[in-house]
């Protein structure tokens, strides 16, 4: 099971998406998606949020929250533990320049609106609520989300 952070970054009642337009074979293509990946040995969760927000947007993040946990099953790819994080502080300039696809602020109300994994949609509307604690599981089919669990 692989271990993976995602982060949406938050300015002016907006998020930072990343649609993703621009990786061959990607499973997320053409859905929008916080930003975030793998952790690599040696780090933690934290570690892991604050290197890939860097590496793809080019910000460094200080102010950021833990808001919970995402656990995907899938039967077409690896499953994964992903912890999910909320930013509203951070410095440096936006990179647009972005290898994982194209960075765009959108406002919190239409986020919900975008092509997105139905699973996302779940737990994006309790980080919009404020919700903190999150424990969500999402099994898939394919691309088809068929059963979730919010402890």
């Amino acid at each position: 099971m692989k271990v993976t952070t995602l982060c949406y970054i938050e300015k002016n009642n907006c998020y930072l998406m990343l649609y993703r337009d621009k990786k061959e074979n990607d499973q997320s293509e053409g859905k929008w998606l916080g930003v975030g990946g793998k952790l690599i040995d040696g780090e933690s969760p934290d570690d892991c949020v604050i290197r890939e927000v860097q590496e793809e947007t080019g910000l460094n993040l200080v102010n950021y929250e833990y808001r919970g946990f995402v656990t995907f099953i899938s039967d077409v790819c690896d499953d994964e533990i992903m912890f999910l994080y909320t930013a509203n502080g951070f410095q440096g300039e936006l990179n647009m320049d972005c290898d994982e696809g194209t960075l765009q602020w959108v406002p919190k109300d239409r986020v919900l609106g975008l092509n997105l994994w139905e699973g996302d949609k779940i737990f994006l509307k309790e980080l919009i609520k404020g919700k903190n604690n999150l424990n969500i599981k999402l099994v898939y089919e394919g691309d088809k989300l068929v059963e979730y669990v919010k402890r």
